[in-house]
This record gives C-alpha cells, structure tokens and sequence, in this order.
C-alpha cells in the first residue's frame, strides 16, 4: 500500500537532506515531574534544535527501557499522566510550535483507548506520528490502517539482530522513517557506539528509501559526529531524561535540556562537514 499523505516527519527530514545535515531525535517521557514541566521541555529542545521529539506515554511495566526512563515512567505515573493527558499536551504544544511530534507508547494504553479513538485524537491534537515498542509488524495490520487514514506516520523499529527477511518487513511497515537500534539490550546511555554499526546501516539501506535515525545509547557529541553522513538522524532519550532527573528544578532542566541537545546539533554538522571534506 503506497502511502500519500505527507507529515511534519517528513518534511522536516526532505529538510536536513536538502541542507546536508543530520537530524537529533529528542526524546523524554512526558509528564515526568509534570505535563506542565513536559511543555516547557519540549519549547526548549525546538529552540535549541531538536528535529523531531518524541513524547514517552509512562507506562507501568516498560521492559524496553532501561532504568533511567523506567525511574521516569514512575514519576510521570505517580503526577498522573495518562495517555488523554499526553494528547492533551500535544495540543498545547500545537499552540505555540510546529516541532514535528511522535507519541512513543507502549501498545497497552493505546488499546485501552481504543485504536480509532487514538488515531482521531492524535490525528486532531496535532500529533504526526506514533511509535509503538512492543507492537511487531505481523500483528500491526489493524494498527496501520486506522493511523494511516488519519494520516499518522507508523515508525518500527529494527535491531541488529534482525535477518534481511524481517528488516524488508520493518521498512515495509514503516513511514516517516524507521529508527534502527544501535544495540540489543535496553535503552540508556553508553560510552561507545558499537564497532559494527556502519555496517548495520549498509545492509538496511538495501531495503528502504526511508530515513534513519539510529538510537539507544546515543549520548555524547562523539556519538553523533560518528553518524554524520552514515544515518539521517540520531536519537537521544536517556541522556535528555537523566538530565531532568538530576536537575535542581524545572527552569534548570529546561537549561541542561537547551544546552545538550545544543551541542549535538552542533556536532552533528562538525561530523558532516569533515567528512565530506575527506571525500
């Protein structure tokens, strides 16, 4: 099924192809300490860059993640975010920004709402796109239909792990762009990006036109300096999310938020332009 709609996603990314540059996926669990605290956040990563952000719906038993978005989801629990109040978010995002936005949920709220109540109400607040961690293509059928005809995109995610058959799966399912994960395991940040990575982008390449946003222990200016001119963009969430943890309160999150995600814009141009200078 070939799709026909077009969103912010994918605009923003016919954006930094034109210019040569590499997109910086923001990610953070809405809610955590507060809704209200999650807007002030979300204004701060647009202003400093962000190419897309990523709203984490809090979750109760989230087995993809690692500890630092698990302590998250806790903290968003207990303020009470639920999956309406994200929407709602959305909406007050909608009021002042145009940041390309994706709701990153587990499957279990979503079908607690109900899918085609979902789709409206993300296709009405002004969201682009969902991402769902637990939902495999085989079993994404319904899911894709309903979100397509309220033109939302339906990113996946591929693994390292997996065979050529499975990643023409994933592409075939995706739209916006398929976000590959850098390594198994759970999100959280790491020292080093995995030595076989170039080589995990080559052999999905082969299999869509899509772009790329690699994540999962994404967190240093290095991390991203190595993807310029390998990936279309770079996805960073437990280094957003610890940066909120750690701060004294929310006006000083906002500032850790700006500056991070400031530098990794940076360095992603830095990363591009050495390297075509070495071509």
């Amino acid at each position: 099924m070939t799709m026909k709609f077009t969103t912010r996603i994918t605009r923003r990314f016919a954006e930094l192809r034109a210019g040569g540059e590499l997109g910086i996926v923001a990610y953070i669990t809405a809610g955590d300490p507060s809704l209200d605290a999650t807007l002030k956040f979300v204004l701060a990563l647009a202003e400093a860059g962000a190419d897309i952000i990523e709203l984490g719906v809090p979750f109760s038993d989230p087995l993809a993640d690692g500890p630092t978005i698990q302590r998250a989801s806790e903290r968003a629990l207990k303020s009470g975010t639920t999956l309406r109040g994200v929407l709602d978010l959305v909406l007050q995002i909608r009021k002042v920004s145009q940041v390309p936005l994706i709701l990153f949920s587990y499957y279990n709220p979503i079908l607690q709402m109900g899918l085609e109540k979902f789709a409206c109400a993300a296709a009405q607040t002004g969201a682009d796109g969902a991402l769902v961690t637990d939902l495999v293509p085989e079993e994404s059928r319904d899911y894709r239909r309903i979100l397509h005809m309220q033109n939302l995109d339906t990113i996946f995610l591929a693994a390292p792990t997996s065979d050529d058959a499975r990643l023409e799966k994933i592409s075939a399912c995706s739209t916006g762009f398929l976000y590959l994960v850098s390594r198994t395991g759970v999100t959280g940040a790491k020292d080093a990006l995995p030595d076989d990575l170039p080589g995990l982008l080559r052999r999905v390449h082969n299999f869509t036109e899509l772009p790329i946003a690699v994540g999962f222990g994404i967190s240093l200016p290095g991390h991203v300096s190595v993807l310029g001119g390998l990936a279309d963009a770079a996805v960073v969430g437990s280094a957003l999310v610890a940066e909120i943890e750690a701060a004294a309160n929310i006006e000083a999150a906002a500032v850790a938020l700006r500056d991070r995600v400031h530098s990794l814009k940076e360095a992603g141009r830095k990363g591009l332009s050495r390297r075509e200078a070495s071509l």
